[in-house]
């Protein structure tokens, strides 16, 4: 791990992989009578994509938003993106209504499509053009299945990298590991993402209290 004192300062930009859609807290979340703040917010247009997708999601997105702000880029104008199953790369600051989360809902994004996969080439393609050649993008998502590297790698090359001690962890515990590494202000060691990249491995010990 790096601290923020020491770590490698080539641009970055963080991947977020978005949140399922379609579960029991989306569909609190979205319910028509629903009364809580966050269901209010979404309704009157002011929650944001981040906001929308960590409740959702629960500790493993909270995890990825938490890491991305801590080590934001403050040399470059956008430092993280949410990938979503309609619309691209969204940043997580933009306001979702429930239309846009019902169609985001509407889309299992395991199954690939080009519902999923032109809207993402295309933003993709985008970022790849404007970041410099020595930029890293950090996938902060899952990496043992195709559904973003395949996606992702054509288009970014050797810029594609991610945290090397996510090989072997589930949701829950890579979320743990962002926030404790957001908290205590020591940066994830990174490493590229490609055809030889070792992305399945033995569970590692689980993170301590």
């Amino acid at each position: 791990m790096v601290t923020l004192a020491g770590r490698d300062e080539r641009p970055r930009v963080f991947l977020l992989s978005p949140a399922h859609c379609g579960g029991r807290r989306a569909t609190a979340l979205l319910r028509p009578d629903a009364s809580s703040p966050l269901a209010l917010r979404l309704r009157a247009g002011t929650l944001t994509l981040g906001e929308a997708f960590a409740f959702m999601s629960g500790l493993y997105f909270r995890g990825k938003l938490a890491y991305a702000r801590a080590f934001a880029d403050e040399t470059a104008p956008e430092t993280s993106y949410v990938i979503t199953p309609t619309r691209g790369l969204q940043a997580p600051d933009v306001p979702v209504s429930v239309d846009v989360l019902q169609e985001f809902a509407s889309l299992d994004i395991a199954l690939g499509g080009a519902r999923f996969r032109e809207p993402l080439e295309r933003d993709v393609r985008t970022l790849a053009v404007r970041l410099p050649p020595t930029a890293r993008v950090v996938l902060l998502g899952s990496i043992a299945s195709d559904k973003y590297v395949d996606a992702l790698a054509p288009l970014l090359g050797s810029r594609l990298h991610y945290p090397s001690s996510f090989v072997g962890r589930g949701d829950m515990s890579r979320g743990g590991l962002l926030l404790r590494s957001a908290a205590s202000g020591v940066e994830l060691d990174y490493v590229p993402l490609d055809a030889d990249a070792p992305r399945r491995g033995r569970r590692p010990p689980r993170l301590g209290r």
